[in-house]
């Protein structure tokens, strides 16, 4: 199968985008530049709104309307290819029911009001009390707008109760890249794919959730390269389609199987000795579990290694012991180029930040590690949850840059660059996003200290797990107020106290950061809708609003205005939307943010950089020339600049400053809810290719509504004959928090092993959080969405 078939024949809807894409050829228009005129369509750049992969797409504007999309030829990330979502993606800025005017609630009804009184009442809720306001962002936020949240929460009110959505997909890969290297995001790059013999899919997905990605695997077979799939997984899946070994195994017991990998490469001798020797030491967990663990040598670590034969793996995990041989086999081959590719199977999982450590050791080990093809890679689901999450560190307990709250020198820094007073940045982090939820919706005479959320860009009434909890609460609790930013109605708008109209993609400008470490720049193409605007905006618009208000937090230490923003030696009114777009507030903001880059060796380019650039892959590093080097492996002598010379591997933020990696052992633990005899099957939910996330824009563009119009529950044949359940009957799915109806779908495009279900949680009709656990792994504090326990029930009959 050839790589465009693949990409084509990946949903049921890519004949459909294949048409797309061909009309805009058929118009005699070949968008392969940044900006072209041809006849009344004006192209431009830009990344695709949708997944951490960073596609980059040709934006066709006529009339003020982008009319048509193509894959952009020019870029590294795609070759000119897009999946379903990305051919369609400019019909998510045309739905009917686009949110234009703020609303606010008023006898129980959102009424119209106008801007100039919604900034009032956010002024009004900051001011009730600076330390009770949260604001809760994504990774869809651009680096600008994260930024500048940032910077309004930490800087402004000196109140870091400000936290991402993507705590909930990517907070345990930042923790695991942290806990062996002392710094966040992968070592390596999309090129890997170009150059592994066997790619390792660790409980992902990516045939439909990176398509993109996955087709260049694709591709290289039809050239008649041999790469090696092993699949890792808990149910079939349209990747499993393409692998040599699908190896299916019980949830959660993935550590189990890293751990029979280690023991088998130790016990044989096959281990790359040298290398360990060189540039890693060993980690065990403390307990409590944190972040630090604790140190051993190599004899404890093979001796906690030693229970985990394969024949105890299979045990534990239900794979065989011949398959955990053969992989072993594969890691022990120095000749073997490997790379290991995971998700959100791994992330949102109570012992997130140990798998997560333990695939990276596995590599290190194995001393697959520091040449193209050798790499342990996470990746995202949001366009920008690397670029804005992480790197500007919009996380409860974080600086951009990778700089901490707790750490009084970090503090001084940010507020050295923010030109605020001394101690204006609170010590003490904020809440985690769960935790966060949990005080909206505690009452405050039990300790519930957040009066007020401010949302942006993100849907927790439908995306938090366990929404009965963490959500529904606050809304019977007197002096809460929620205030959610938006592009359409959602179950979370629908229950807000105060809705502000957003801006989308291209109407605004914008930067992203994508899985690879690649920094993405676009300007604004078309206007947006009525009275909606920038979230970027929105928040320096707030800021404002405090600042004639004489709030103190609002000025920095001269008395000016915090987002105080000049041109030509005068400051720009960027609070008057009439006038933001008098200056680019985006080149402001981040010229500013890239201060903080060169700590962490994450260095940024100057904004016109990347203006020319289908991104760039940081550090980023001055030549002497005076252009701007990207690099593409960190820690590798033969690429990164930051590597001392003469050295082939360094780890240069070492969480021991030693210039080690930690190699770890985390044992195998049962998770805190286990299918028994009330609820007997194991309960995972995710994505779908056609739909992104909540549904909130792809159920908005009638092509892939059309394809995948509901949510359904995936049912193995054998357990649905069973209960006497036929394809497409309608069931109860229940676990210990919550009921949903819906349709069964057998050996549909996933197939669950007996005992296993999965549902897509994209339908905003069929709530599945409702059902979800809210544990969460005790060092990233990311939930596990991927295992609980559920049973299955026939309409009008009992339990299954």
């Amino acid at each position: 199968m050839e790589r465009r078939d693949f990409i084509k024949a990946s949903a049921m809807t890519a004949a459909t985008a294949a048409a797309s894409r061909l009309a805009v050829a058929q118009d005699g228009v070949e968008p392969s530049v940044s900006a072209r005129h041809a006849g009344d369509v004006r192209w431009q750049k830009a990344p695709c709104r949708f997944c951490g992969t960073g596609c980059h797409v040709q934006v066709g504007v006529k009339g003020g309307k982008v009319v048509a999309i193509a894959g952009d030829q020019q870029a590294e990330v795609n070759r000119g290819l897009l999946c379903v979502k990305g051919y369609h993606v400019a019909l998510a800025l045309y739905g009917k029911d686009r949110l234009t005017r703020p609303l606010l609630r008023k006898n129980g009804k959102l009424v119209p009001i106008s801007w100039n009184e919604a900034l009032d009442v956010i002024a009004d809720r900051v001011m009730l009390d600076p330390k009770g306001f949260a604001f809760y962002g994504s990774g869809q936020w651009t680096i600008p707008e994260g930024y500048a949240a940032q910077k309004f929460m930490k800087g402004g009110l000196s109140c870091n109760h400000i936290d991402p959505n993507a705590r909930l997909c990517m907070a345990s890969a930042v923790t695991g890249f942290l806990a062996v290297y002392g710094v966040d995001e992968p070592a390596g790059v999309y090129d890997d794919l170009d150059r592994a013999d066997v790619v390792i899919l660790w409980g992902n997905n990516p045939a439909e959730m990176h398509p993109v990605l996955f087709s260049r695997i694709i591709d290289r077979r039809v050239r008649g390269e041999k790469v090696t799939i092993i699949d890792l997984c808990t149910r079939h899946t349209r990747s499993s389609q393409h692998a040599d070994h699908v190896l299916l195994f019980k949830p959660h017991t993935d550590l189990a199987i890293a751990n029979g990998i280690m023991h088998l490469l130790v016990e044989r001798g096959t281990f790359d000795r040298e290398f360990v020797q060189r540039h890693c030491a060993f980690r065990g967990d403390n307990e409590p579990m944190d972040l630090a663990g604790k140190p051993i040598d190599f004899a404890e670590f093979k001796r906690r290694l030693a229970e985990y034969t394969p024949e105890k793996v299979q045990e534990i995990s239900g794979v065989s012991a011949d398959a955990i041989r053969m992989m072993a086999d594969l890691f022990g081959k120095r000749d073997v180029r490997i790379t290991s590719l995971w998700c959100m199977g791994m992330n949102q999982h109570t012992r997130g930040t140990a798998i997560n450590a333990l695939v990276h050791s596995v590599h290190l080990l194995s001393g697959h590690f520091g040449r193209p093809g050798d790499a342990p890679t996470s990746l995202t689901g949001q366009p920008s949850a690397c670029g804005t999450a992480r790197e500007v560190g919009t996380l409860a307990h974080a600086l951009p840059g990778g700089r901490v709250v707790p750490n009084a020198a970090h503090r001084a820094e940010s507020e050295q660059i923010w030109n605020v007073p001394e101690g204006r940045i609170n010590p003490k982090p904020g809440h985690h996003t769960v935790l966060m939820w949990e005080k909206f919706s505690t009452p405050p005479e039990q300790g519930g200290d957040i009066h007020t959320i401010w949302v942006q860009v993100t849907n927790p009434a439908h995306s938090l797990p366990n929404r009965h909890a963490l959500v529904d609460p606050s809304r019977k609790i007197p002096g809460r107020f929620l205030i959610v930013s938006d592009v359409y109605p959602t179950a979370t708008t629908e229950i807000a106290d105060l809705v502000l109209p957003s801006a989308l993609w291209v109407e605004k400008n914008g930067m992203f950061g994508n899985s690879e470490r690649r920094t993405q720049q676009w300007y604004r193409m078309v206007k947006p809708p009525g009275e909606a605007r920038d979230d970027c905006w929105q928040i320096i618009a707030a800021a404002r609003r405090l600042f004639e208000r004489g709030f103190e937090g609002m000025k920095d230490k001269d008395g000016r205005f915090l987002f105080h923003t000049e041109k030509a030696g005068k400051e720009v009114p960027i609070w008057d939307f009439a006038r933001y777009y008098d200056v680019n507030v985006d080149e402001h903001l981040f010229e500013e943010y890239r201060k903080f880059s060169t700590y962490k060796h994450k260095d940024l380019a100057p904004y016109s950089e990347y203006v020319k650039a289908r991104g760039l892959r940081w550090p980023v590093v001055k030549q002497p020339d005076g252009s701007w080097k990207e690099t593409r492996w960190r820690f590798a002598g033969f690429d990164d600049p930051y590597v001392k010379k003469g050295e082939n591997v360094e780890f240069y933020h070492s969480p021991t400053n030693d210039g080690r990696a930690q190699i770890w052992f985390s044992p195998y633990v049962l998770p805190p809810e286990v299918p028994d005899d009330k609820f007997p099957f194991w309960l995972c939910t995710g994505r779908v290719l056609e739909h992104w996330h909540t549904g909130t824009m792809t159920m908005r563009i009638p092509q892939l509504r059309s394809a995948m119009p509901e949510a359904y529950v995936e049912m193995n044949r054998d357990d649905a004959r069973r209960l006497g359940i036929q394809n497409g009957e309608r069931v109860a799915l229940e676990t210990r928090r919550g009921t949903l109806e819906l349709p069964v779908w057998i050996d549909g495009r996933g197939s669950p092993p007996p005992g296993s279900l999965f549902v897509p949680f994209f339908d905003e009709k069929r709530l599945i959080n409702e059902l979800t656990l809210q544990a969460h792994c005790p060092i990233s504090k990311e939930p596990d969405y991927k295992k609980c326990a559920a049973r299955v029930r026939r309409l009008g009959s009992g339990g299954a």
